[in-house]
């Protein structure tokens, strides 16, 4: 999701859930995202799993950003829409981990802890490096609209 301040666009980045990431901040954020379900459209995917991750509707017009493949090997599909949210209202949802780790004791963390606002700069500094292309994707689709 992508909004316009003025001559200033802002990016809503994730913050992923859970105690792996619960200190960590620059470098750390990402887009809401998650697996295709077999036969499941990609599209359809990345809408599912925006709203599962936030609260929030996607709404079209769709802006294709590409595909990457991350340091994992998986590969991600992005789409950017223009929309608006309020952080405060985020809700996610959960997944269960055993944590402290060999404790035997099963714990449900949100998938994703928070969401911001962050301009294209800040965004830079913010989201994982692997997936910073698609800021530069969006910067030629809105330069192109």
């Amino acid at each position: 999701m992508f909004r316009r301040r003025g001559a200033e666009v802002e990016v809503l980045l994730a913050h992923p859930g859970g105690p792996f990431w619960a200190s960590r901040d620059a470098a750390s954020w990402t887009l809401p995202k998650g697996a295709v379900d077999e036969g499941e459209a990609p599209l359809a995917a990345a809408r599912r799993e925006f709203n599962e991750e936030t609260g929030f509707t996607a709404q079209p017009p769709y802006h294709l950003l590409g595909e990457l493949r991350q340091k994992s090997g998986k590969r991600i599909t992005a789409w950017a829409f223009e929309g608006d949210a309020d952080p405060t209202q985020l809700e996610s949802n959960l997944f269960e981990m055993e944590w402290p780790p060999r404790s035997g004791r099963m714990q449900a963390f949100p998938e994703v802890d928070r969401v911001d606002w962050f301009t294209l700069p800040e965004a830079r500094t913010k989201l994982l490096p692997g997936q910073a292309p698609f800021l530069d994707a969006l910067e030629l689709v809105l330069a192109t609209s």
